[in-house]
């Protein structure tokens, strides 16, 4: 086996994706409650669809860093859905067939999509949820928790938005969270120093999870002090089951008989459409930041998230795609396999039957403050200055995704992106279409236009208006001669003007505009090599 498959093998990495793994469930595990609390759903299912999207989606994904579980995205949807269809047990039907639609889906190969977003698009996305992740985290780092953990829109639940948030987190702000946050961001930052990587056992203790057990222990000994305790709601809040019993009534089944009601089937279309975008979006975002460049078959990964989501509607989940912020983590912990989910979902399942009653003693701050690290890495200043070097083609679409992230959402932001990006290939397609070259020969106005290799149905504003504006008495050449594609109604656009230039005394000349070129049923002339 070569060193390159050897390094890409899931079984030889585990020093690498155990330590990831610890990262990303540390990252998951309120993003899950939050996203559950926010969805107004129990807060379990978010845990559920978390293991899913880390075992099922993981083992079954093709995406080397993505990691899987319950999104912000679709928290609005699945809030309203609970509420129209009638309860949690419907609702969870329409899962189940959303997850059916997505394993068609992945059969009838519209992964394909996702290769059509631009990259300026893709690089605003991971700009714009790194400095999204550090605006939400800030009210949790000074111990304001109203708005729930993985909340990513701008308005928010508690009826106010991302920066309302932060103006009213100064009436209430906590010393005791606000030094742990601080002691937090010592430890992950300095961690990380070469002073400290150079001895051997603390490069062996992942950053994040000394910052995790030095928060619990903060927080113990906070306890009885009138300035610097932390109260419950500040903590992360797992529900605890007392017996296998409880434990195992935390699950919910499907209601089976609302599969007679039409509405299911439009709340599946919607999750299924809604969960594959963004996932592909996500699959995009990832494979942009993996070091060694690897390619998620996309079709796999819309089947493997859509027999996700058939286990996780069957068992009381919530809907699952492929995620941002815990995939960015993944990758930024040092993860190089799809072990590093899997062993995620693993620790999630083990810690929520096991270790509850410790992982509820975690101070929000910390989480924060680990956020904050990932939130920065994504939107760092290098990523805007190149982005501004690739010139503002790049640069306009890259800056609309981040600002529209910011005081949107997700796919809201992703969607003005592309419509600039789109509208920047428009008007250089109408700018460049072809080369007019002027001069006077006794006397007279010459104007040569030389059309390029490619003049499409885009162009023919553009060349119309060119043509319209040419004087009378005038010696005019049209060029085709380079063209290998052109469409019929520019064609038509020169054979009319033509006409016309005859009545205005306008000398014309137009060169292989139809030698060398057939026309195709799409309306086009193709160029065809040696045809006699």
């Amino acid at each position: 086996m070569s060193n390159t498959s050897e390094k890409l093998n899931p079984f030889k990495n585990f020093k690498s994706d155990i330590p990831s793994s610890i990262v990303v469930f540390l990252v998951a595990l309120p993003l899950c409650l939050g996203i559950a609390l926010a969805s107004g759903a129990p807060l379990f299912s978010g845990i559920i669809s978390g293991i899913i999207g880390g075992i099922v989606v993981g083992m079954l994904s093709g995406s080397p860093l993505g990691v899987s579980g319950p999104a912000a995205g679709l928290a609005v949807i699945v809030l309203n859905a609970i509420s129209d269809l009638g309860g949690f047990e419907i609702f969870l039907v329409a899962v189940v067939l959303a997850g059916i639609i997505q394993v068609i889906m992945g059969f009838a190969r519209a992964g394909i999509i996702a290769y059509y977003f631009p990259s300026s698009v893709i690089y605003g996305m991971l700009a714009g949820i790194g400095i999204l992740i550090v605006f939400k985290q800030i009210p949790h780092a000074f111990g304001y928790d109203k708005d729930p953990e993985g909340d990513m829109g701008f308005f928010q639940p508690d009826s106010q938005n991302t920066f309302t948030e932060i103006w009213n987190m100064l009436d209430y702000i906590s010393p005791g969270v606000l030094i742990i946050t601080l002691i937090s961001l010592v430890i992950l930052i300095g961690w990380q120093t070469k002073f400290i990587q150079k001895f051997k056992i603390p490069a062996l203790i992942p950053a994040p999870l000394l910052a995790v057990a030095t928060g619990i222990i903060l927080n113990k000994l906070f306890i009885g002090n009138s300035t610097l305790e932390i109260s419950s709601d500040h903590l992360v809040s797992l529900p605890v089951a007392s017996s296998v019993s409880e434990f195992v009534g935390n699950f919910s089944l499907p209601d089976l008989s609302a599969l007679s009601n039409p509405q299911v089937y439009v709340t599946a279309i919607v999750i299924a459409v809604v969960a594959s975008l963004e996932t592909l979006l996500c699959v995009e975002a990832s494979d942009k930041q993996d070091d060694l460049k690897r390619v998620t078959p996309t079709n796999r990964e819309l089947k493997a998230q859509g027999v996700g989501n058939i286990i996780s509607g069957l068992i009381g989940g919530l809907p699952i795609t492929q995620v941002i912020v815990r995939s960015s983590a993944n990758q930024q912990a040092g993860g190089k396999t799809k072990a590093s989910a899997v062993f995620h979902g693993v620790l999630l399942l083990v810690s929520i039957a096991a270790i509850p009653t410790v992982l509820n003693l975690i101070p929000l701050a910390t989480l924060a403050a680990i956020l904050f690290v990932v939130g920065f890495k994504l939107a760092k200043p290098a990523i805007f200055k190149k982005m501004y070097k690739q010139g503002m083609g790049q640069f306009i679409p890259f800056v609309i995704t981040i600002i529209g992230i910011i005081f949107t959402n997700l796919l809201m932001g992703i969607a003005l992106g592309v419509i600039v990006a789109i509208f920047i290939i428009l008007r250089n397609n109408y700018k460049i279409p072809y080369k007019v070259k002027k001069h006077n020969a006794s006397g007279q106005d010459t104007i040569r236009i030389v059309l390029s290799q490619d003049v499409t149905f885009l162009n023919k504003a553009s060349i119309m208006k060119s043509l319209a504006s040419i004087p009378d008495d005038t010696i005019v050449e049209i060029d085709a001669s380079a063209t290998q594609f052109i469409h019929f109604d520019v064609v038509e656009i020169i054979e009319d003007f033509e006409v016309n230039a005859k009545t205005r005394n306008i000398s014309l000349n137009i060169v292989d505009l139809y030698k060398g070129k057939r026309s195709i049923p799409s309306g086009h002339y193709e160029f065809v090599e040696n045809e006699k």
